[in-house]
C-alpha cells in the first residue's frame, strides 16, 4: 500500500488552499505537450531532471506512467492516467477540508505573528467566492490583517454552527423571491430570528445543471435528465444546493426518485464538476464558476443570493466591522464582478431580514386606540 504525506510552507505571501504535488503536475504537463521536452518547457524545467523526475517516480509507484509508440508523441500508460484522474479527483472531493486545515493553519501562525491581526470564524456553504474572498484579504496588509477562517459545510449546518456559537458569521444562500410555501423558507426560517440575526449582503450567482462540453445529450431542464436517463451527481443532505435542487424538482411537477443518481452525491461544486468532468456523471447541480474553469458546459436554472448571518451581539465586532468594510470596497466588488456568474449584492451591507429573504413579512403594528372621556 503506498502512503500518503503532506507539507506544508510558510511564507509571506498568500497562498491557497492546494495540496501539490509534483508527479501530477508532470503527467499533467506531458499529456498536455505530447513530449517530454515540451512539458520540460511548459513547466521550466531541463529535459534531464523532468525525464528523471519520472524515471524515479516509476520505480516508486511500480508502474510505467509514459508510453511511446514508433514516430508517436509521449502519451500518459493507463496507470499514469488513473494517477492523474485519482489525484484531480481527490483534490475536488477534499477541496473543503483541505481549505479548512490550510485556515486553522494560517490562523494559528496569524496569531503567533500578530496579536492584533482580525480573525474571522466563517461556517458557510461551499462557494468559490469565499475563497476569493480568503485569499483577497489576506493580502491586504495595509488595510489590517484579516485572516478568514472558513470551514465549508452544508448552508443548514453553517446556520446551526452559528447558532451553537462555533462560529461568528454562517453563509447561506437562497433563490431570488422564494415564497413562503417553499422548501426554502420551510428550511431556514426556524433557524433564523427576527431580532436575534442579522443578514449581510454577499453576491448574487447562478446555480444550473453541469453538463459535458457542448451539452452531447441536449440537458437544458431537470426534466430533460429525467427523460433522458443522464446520470446525475448530487449534493449532500443539508447543502443548501440539495435545498435548491428538491425546490427546482418540486416545480417542475418531477420526482426526486426520477433522477438517475440522486442519492449519489459529492461534497462540492467543484467535486461535481471534476464526476462530470471525468466522465463519472453526466450531469450535476453546481454553480457556474465551478463548470467554466473545468471547460464544461453550465445551463442555467435559477439566479439566487448568497447571505452572510451573524448574531445582533457581533455585528459591530472590530473583525466583524473590518470584513464588511473590506466587502464594500471597490476591488474586492471589482474582482467578484469578475468571476463567472457572480455579480456584488448589497456587498457587506446589513439588510432588512424582509428584503434579504422575503418570506419573513412583518405586519406593522396598529397605532393603539386613545378613549375618549365624556364630559
Amino acid at each position: 500500500m503506498h502512503r500518503v504525506q503532506l507539507h506544508y510552507t510558510l511564507s509571506r505571501d498568500a497562498g491557497n488552499a492546494v495540496i501539490r504535488n509534483p508527479l501530477p503536475e508532470l503527467l499533467q504537463a506531458v499529456a498536455e505537450q505530447g513530449s517530454i521536452s515540451g512539458a520540460a518547457r511548459g513547466l521550466g524545467l531541463s529535459y534531464r531532471h523532468v525525464w528523471g523526475a519520472l524515471k524515479r517516480w516509476e520505480d516508486q509507484l511500480g508502474g510505467e506512467l509514459i508510453v511511446w509508440g514508433k514516430g508517436q508523441s509521449a502519451q500518459l500508460s493507463e496507470f499514469g492516467t488513473k494517477l492523474l484522474w485519482a489525484e484531480r479527483q481527490a483534490q475536488a472531493r477534499l477541496a473543503p477540508q483541505i481549505a479548512a486545515l490550510h485556515a486553522d493553519l494560517e490562523r494559528a501562525f496569524a496569531v503567533a505573528f500578530d496579536p492584533h491581526a482580525h480573525v474571522l470564524t466563517l461556517y458557510a456553504s461551499h462557494d468559490d467566492a469565499l475563497v476569493a474572498l480568503r485569499a483577497h484579504a489576506a493580502a491586504q496588509a495595509d488595510a489590517g490583517a484579516l485572516h478568514l477562517d472558513i470551514r465549508f459545510t452544508g448552508s443548514v449546518d453553517a446556520i446551526r454552527a452559528l447558532n451553537e456559537g462555533r462560529c461568528t458569521l454562517a453563509g447561506f444562500h437562497t433563490v431570488e423571491d422564494a415564497a413562503a410555501d417553499t422548501l426554502t423558507a420551510r428550511t431556514y426560517k426556524p433557524l433564523l430570528q427576527p431580532g436575534l440575526h442579522k443578514i449581510i449582503g454577499f453576491a448574487q450567482r447562478t446555480q444550473g445543471l453541469i453538463v459535458a462540453p457542448g451539452n452531447p445529450l441536449a440537458l437544458h431542464s431537470l426534466a430533460d435528465v429525467v427523460r433522458k436517463g443522464a446520470r446525475f451527481v448530487n449534493r449532500p443532505l443539508g447543502s443548501g444546493t440539495r435545498v435548491l435542487l428538491d425546490d427546482l424538482l418540486a416545480q417542475a411537477g418531477v420526482a426526486a426518485d426520477a433522477l438517475t443518481g440522486y442519492a449519489l452525491n459529492e461534497p462540492s461544486h467543484t467535486a461535481v464538476a471534476e464526476a462530470v468532468a471525468a466522465g463519472a456523471a453526466d450531469v450535476g447541480m453546481g454553480i457556474e464558476l465551478a463548470a467554466r474553469a473545468r471547460g464544461l458546459g453550465f445551463v442555467p436554472l435559477a439566479h439566487e443570493r448568497y447571505h452572510l448571518a451573524c448574531l445582533k451581539a457581533s455585528l459591530d465586532q472590530p473583525a466583524t466591522v473590518a470584513l464588511r468594510n473590506l466587502l464594500q470596497t471597490p476591488d474586492w466588488q471589482t474582482r467578484m464582478a469578475a468571476l463567472s456568474g457572480y455579480a456584488p449584492w448589497h456587498c457587506g451591507e446589513v439588510l432588512a431580514m424582509s428584503s434579504a429573504l422575503p418570506w419573513w413579512q412583518f405586519a406593522r403594528r396598529k397605532p393603539a386606540k386613545t378613549s375618549r372621556k365624556k364630559p
